[in-house]
């Protein structure tokens, strides 16, 4: 076999073990709880991925969250959520305080 038609025989083998690896954002997707809020203070369910965002309502803990993706902002991972409870409802809230469900 020439080294020409190896190569095209390997190119979809690696097309496809690219596309069946998670990428960071995959690894992170699933339900998620909210936890380590302390006393009466809630996690902060912001419009964008940073807390220069508006506030669009605070989470207690043990509220549960479904991740879609996360991203580094800073020092801090954002994950985009939404609620259990009111799935259309969708903002940012540091990892920090997410625990796997």
């Amino acid at each position: 076999m020439r080294p020409t038609r190896a190569i095209l025989l390997a190119a979809p083998l690696c097309a496809a073990a690219t596309l069946a690896t998670p990428t960071l954002a995959d690894a992170w997707r699933g339900t998620y709880e909210v936890a380590g809020v302390k006393g009466q203070d809630m996690l902060k369910l912001r419009a964008g991925p940073g807390t220069g965002y508006k506030v669009i309502l605070g989470l207690p803990n043990g509220a549960i969250v479904h991740v879609r993706s996360c991203e580094r902002s800073g020092n801090t991972r954002w994950c985009n959520v939404s609620l259990d409870v009111a799935r259309n409802l969708r903002g940012y809230v540091s990892e920090s305080y997410l625990r796997e469900k």
